[in-house]
């Protein structure tokens, strides 16, 4: 099983993932409180991020993901 988690701040498009995720009915956990140096590390420098397994997916890949999904 995938561990996945949204990096959010609830901006429009961080509900636009969640709701993405809901309605595909994908499991995952929240992350609202997160140190901003480890994604900016990784060259992301805006929420949401979508991380799978351990790869930080940002917004358009995280929506092409998403949209691969079963």
């Amino acid at each position: 099983m995938e561990k996945i988690e949204l990096y959010t701040t609830g901006c429009p498009q961080c509900l636009i993932l969640e709701k993405k995720l809901d309605t595909k009915k994908i499991a995952y956990e929240k992350v609202t409180d997160f140190d901003t140096n480890e994604l900016t590390s990784r060259g992301i420098m805006s929420a949401p991020v979508l991380k799978v397994d351990g790869t930080y997916l940002p917004f358009s890949l995280a929506l092409k993901w998403i949209n691969q999904q079963g």
